[in-house]
């Protein structure tokens, strides 16, 4: 990595490329926010974020008008909590379908690379947060229950970072 900015975002990819699921939050014409479950295909070396989408989805249209959206990411087993912001765009681009295309999706596109509503959305990061606890569960109930019963706010709960590209 050349920069820090690049050093950052590929601290950022590396924590959300094993978390599947992201719930991508949009905004319609009346600025109401509305979210989602999607599945994340690749965080790729630019910092941005690959999902398949329909682009019939009223979400997917939302980005026309407004294309600012959030990810946010959770693997409770790791405790690990991401909520990225970022420029979404809808495209349709094949090469970029087929190099992410799986048999799974597949079941959301019957026609396959060739269905007429498949399209993706690419969101490049703009700016990211994150919470990273790398302490043990049984450490982190520890230091739950140390602070309810001293008053003191716990220690030691993990990571917590900002990250603005």
């Amino acid at each position: 990595m050349q920069s820090y900015s690049s050093e950052q975002l590929a601290s950022i990819a590396a924590k959300i490329k094993d978390v599947k699921f992201g719930m991508l939050t949009t905004s319609d014409d009346m600025r109401t926010l509305t979210s989602r479950p999607l599945t994340q295909q690749q965080v790729d070396n630019d910092g941005q974020i690959w999902f398949f989408v329909s682009d019939e989805a009223s979400y997917a249209r939302d980005l026309l008008n407004n294309p600012q959206v959030n990810v946010s990411f959770v693997d409770t087993g790791d405790s690990l909590y991401v909520s990225v912001c970022g420029h979404a765009q809808l495209l349709k681009d094949r090469a970029k379908a087929e190099e992410l295309w799986s048999p799974l999706v597949k079941a959301w596109f019957p026609g396959g690379l060739d269905d007429p509503k498949l399209s993706l959305i690419k969101v490049t990061i703009q700016s990211a947060e994150y919470w990273d606890s790398s302490a043990s569960k049984m450490m982190q109930f520890y230091e739950m229950a140390k602070a309810a019963i001293t008053g003191e706010p716990p220690k030691d709960m993990g990571e917590h970072g900002r990250v603005d590209l």
